[in-house]
């Protein structure tokens, strides 16, 4: 829409602008065909589109091809949308997009998102939709400016701080361009932005305990001026050598150390390392015939590498909710990495009973220890990768002390998203837990 166009579009709809919501109506028809171009759209793409307004975006990603998912909080606006865009490949939901579950968005293939994002809760909205992991692979969005430079800021920059690294650990970001106010109806009292946000390819940087890498992060640029030693001394007591160790002037300030060096003084801290692969190779399996009898032991090595029939266990945890956890497998997994799997799973030693290593894969991945169940047991296939797996089920609500040379991350899943998750990309998953899940949706399911 042109200026003319929304002015009249908004008397005959009867809106006025609500300065409490955020809105301000872009009116450059070349901007929003630039600003969609740039999210390079195709029709297979699922496009979330926040805080629509009067439809300048929305009307060019409908033409696209792509299916568009709007979420608009202003009830009036949301009449209006549905009306115009009848009959095409659009749904619009009236919500507040704080409380969208983004968890949803799993149940479809190729998810990008686009938002001209209020400036009042900017911010939250950007955590919220860019934490790690996500569904989403692409992120185009609008905001004001000052904020779109603190997202894309490099090191001795002004507006380099705690949220640059907070998005920038597991994304990548590029400043678009600069947006003047005047292409917007009412005129914002400040200057916008776009940046463009993707996910940081796998194993691009080293590995990190992100909980205490965003620790660290907010402890020192809690106070800028001050020297970083000084800061997070009680994590590193002995500041001088760290700061040697790392090749770190032992005088500098948050602001002048890049990412990289972030991570590396994170896992001086903590480490995250990598399973000694020659001490996992060697773990000694027990080998089974067709009915699970147990015929000898062999290596870890051996017994992935001749494809030998074996055993393993599968546990789903369950929240107060009834939704189920899942974790996403370390980088350094030797089958499935970085795919979802199960809650904690594993296989069994020699000598070792199915339920003494259930407890045992609980108690090293998540930290728990809590009363589980048999759910069914699974024949050993090509599609367990040859392992008899028993399926257990616990419930558990409390904190979880996950193992990260095991996990890259875990969360909670309502059970109907994880079959929308499943039927969409399928890919996402260790071929085992599918086959888990199959037999505890048959057996425990109605």
């Amino acid at each position: 829409m042109i200026l003319s166009e929304i002015s009249k579009t908004l008397r005959e709809i009867r809106v006025s602008p609500v300065k409490t919501l955020g809105q301000n109506f872009l009116h450059d028809r070349n901007l929003a065909r630039w600003i969609v171009d740039k999210a390079q759209v195709t029709p297979g793409d699922y496009v979330v589109e926040i805080g629509p307004g009067l439809g300048a975006l929305t009307e060019i990603l409908v033409a696209s091809g792509s299916r568009v998912f709007a979420i608009e909080k202003d009830e009036r606006l949301v009449k209006f949308l549905r009306e115009k865009f009848q009959d095409q490949q659009l749904e619009v939901l009236h919500a507040d997009a704080l409380k969208f579950d983004v968890r949803t968005l799993y149940q479809q293939p190729r998810v990008k998102l686009i938002g001209n994002l209020p400036y009042y809760v900017s911010s939250q909205l950007l955590i919220k939709y860019v934490k790690y992991p996500s569904p989403i692979c692409m992120w185009l969005l609008m905001l004001q400016k000052e904020l779109a430079q603190r997202l894309s800021a490099v090191p001795a920059n002004a507006d380099y701080g705690a949220l640059t690294l907070q998005i920038q650990l597991h994304h990548r970001v590029e400043y678009l361009r600069t947006v003047p106010a005047s292409v917007f109806l009412p005129r914002p009292e400040v200057d916008s932005a776009l940046v463009r946000i993707s996910p940081r390819p796998a194993n691009e940087l080293p590995a990190v305990d992100t909980e205490l890498f965003n620790k660290l992060v907010r402890r020192g640029f809690s106070q800028r001026r001050k020297q970083l030693g000084k800061l997070i001394a009680d994590f590193v007591p002995n500041w001088q050598r760290t700061a040697e160790s790392l090749g770190l002037d032992r005088q500098v300030r948050a602001e002048a150390v890049s990412l990289q060096q972030w991570i590396a003084l994170t896992n001086y801290v903590r480490p995250v390392a990598a399973p000694e692969r020659h001490i996992v190779d060697s773990e000694l399996f027990p080998v089974v015939d067709e009915s699970d009898n147990v015929l000898s032991q062999a290596s870890r090595s051996e017994v992935h590498g001749d494809n030998l029939r074996h055993r393993a266990v599968h546990i789903l945890i369950f929240n107060k909710k009834g939704e189920i956890l899942l974790q996403k497998r370390s980088r350094w997994k030797d089958r499935h990495p970085l795919l979802w799997d199960s809650s904690a799973a594993g296989h069994l030693s020699a000598g070792e009973e199915y339920d003494h290593a259930a407890q045992r894969e609980l108690q090293e991945e998540l930290g728990i220890d809590v009363p589980l169940e048999r759910i069914a047991k699974l024949p050993a296939t090509n599609r367990t990768d040859q392992e008899f797996i028993w399926v257990y089920q616990g419930h558990y609500d409390g904190d979880l002390k996950t193992d990260a040379s095991e996990i890259d991350a875990v969360e909670f899943f309502p059970a109907e998203v994880i079959d929308g998750w499943i039927a969409a990309r399928p890919e996402d998953f260790a071929t085992a837990f599918l086959e888990c899940w199959k037999t505890y949706s048959k057996a425990c399911r109605k």
